[in-house]
């Protein structure tokens, strides 16, 4: 059945080419399953793996070619997987390990990992953990997040980073593995709303 999950990710995949934004936020949501908030933008060439395991926020921009990953690992009952059952975890999981709140700003070609291999296994097997970005966090370009972390509300992502532990709030951090590089300011009030016609 694997290949009914590559046939998904690339027909979300062709819905980043689209030049129209309504059009894609539209298929995103009504089609692939994607949980998209209120006046929130998901900018050209996107990518999703497991596209209905991510939620996103009000207000929210993803920038451009940015990697949304959705999976988790799932225990399939009595160990068979059933056609049927896999086609609707595809449609409605069971959860959505990627959730990102409100007000973020997440810049292009940024990665988001919910799922990785385990290198001290000798099968080589996957292991997943739920990946959650609070409100007000800002994101710079090109940043790598792995399985497992929080990024706390207000946080700053320095362009670049790798992130592989929590963020606590309002925290500004940078560097490959990422760490504290100075603190933001808590009185945030903003509310972010862009988009374009043909982004």
């Amino acid at each position: 059945m694997r290949w009914l999950i590559d046939f998904w990710v690339f027909l979300s995949t062709l819905v980043g080419l689209i030049p129209f934004h309504g059009i894609r936020l539209f298929l995103y949501r009504y089609v692939f399953g994607v949980s998209i908030g209120k006046n929130s933008t998901i900018h050209w060439l996107c990518r999703f793996n497991q596209p209905a395991g991510v939620a996103i926020g009000h207000n929210t921009i993803i920038g451009n070619d940015a990697f949304l990953d959705g999976r988790y690992k799932r225990i399939w009952q009595g160990g068979e997987i059933r056609p049927f059952a896999y086609l609707r975890a595809l449609l409605s999981p069971a959860k959505r390990p990627l959730r990102i709140g409100n007000n973020v700003s997440i810049a292009g070609e940024v990665r988001i990992f919910t799922m990785e291999h385990d290198i001290s296994d000798p099968k080589f097997g996957e292991t997943s953990a739920d990946v959650v970005i609070e409100d007000y966090v800002a994101i710079g370009t090109r940043v790598t997040i792995l399985p497992g972390v929080v990024i706390g509300r207000g946080a700053v992502v320095a362009s670049g980073a790798v992130v592989t532990h929590n963020v606590k709030p309002y925290e500004i951090v940078g560097g490959v593995p990422a760490k504290e590089i100075g603190k933001r300011t808590e009185q945030l009030t903003y509310t972010l709303k862009y988009s374009r016609a043909f982004q």
